[in-house]
Order: structure tokens, then sequence, then C-alpha cells
């Protein structure tokens, strides 16, 4: 099922870089990009996640936190996070169980074959925990700053 504007976002409670524990509880009061993306250190998500990186400051006073989500276990996280010198939270889901509820874990095709991947998507959190934006199947060219556009106007 997939989620539009207006839901209310699906509850977390994941490990993250840093060694923390980031949940949509921790986040209430704040505005929070949520981006899911497939795999560290592969060239769309290394790109993606430069220019979230890039637009850090930007992102801080707009007043939204900016955390990446993959299946990827954290050793992996924390190697991709320090190679590139992020400054945001990445979480790791790797029972799938938010990528679901988000609806981003997906059946993909590449080459004929078929496989359960993670869909490039981002959701834009307000406040008091309603999705006010869904980018679904994302382009990573401009995207970050679609999605600053979203922060700063919401």
């Amino acid at each position: 099922m997939a989620l539009n504007p207006g839901d209310p976002a699906p509850d977390f409670s994941l490990p993250a870089t840093g060694g923390e524990t980031l949940s949509l509880a921790g986040l209430k009061g704040r505005k929070a990009v949520l981006y899911f993306y497939p795999k560290d250190d592969t060239s769309g998500c290394t790109l993606e996640a430069q220019a979230f990186n890039g637009l850090r400051d930007a992102f801080a006073e707009a007043e939204t936190a900016v955390i990446g989500v993959s299946p990827d276990p954290m050793k992996s996280h924390d190697k991709f996070r320090e190679k590139y010198a992020l400054e945001f939270p990445l979480a790791s889901d790797e029972t799938k169980a938010m990528l679901e509820a988000y609806g981003v874990w997906v059946e993909k095709s590449m080459y004929g074959r078929k496989y359960m991947g993670v869909e490039r998507t981002t959701f834009l959190i307000d406040r008091d925990g309603t999705i006010a934006k869904v980018w679904q199947k994302v382009k990573v060219p401009g995207h970050a700053d679609a999605v600053l556009a979203a922060a700063k106007a919401l």
C-alpha cells in the first residue's frame, strides 16, 4: 500500500550511525526527510548522500533533520559515512520492517532477473509526524534541492 501526503508516517525505531537509535517519536516536533536508498557506496547512492550532505546547513536552517535509510548493516553505514564525511545519520533496517511499512521494499527487475530491493524514495514528514510530500523513483540530480525547497515551504 502506497503512502501519500496526509497519511501518518509509520512508526519506526532503528539503529543508526553514531550509536544512535532513531525513531519517529524522537523526531516529533521537527520536520524530517527520510530518504531510502538501495546500497552504501554505489554511484547513485553516493551522489545522493553527497547532495544531501552538501545542503546540511540549509536543511538545519529549515529546521529539518535528514536521515538516510537502507537495509545495509551498521558496519557498512559507518564505513560509508566516514569515507564521504557525511554529517547526518544513516539508519539500518536489516529486517526490512520499516522499508516494507513505507512501501519502498519492492520487486525490481534488471536484465530480466527479478529481485527484491529498495526503490529510491524520499518522504518529507511534518512536525506532527504526518507525511507532507513523497518523491518516488527518485532521479538523483537536483533531488536534494527539490526536497530542501519543499522543507522550507512546509
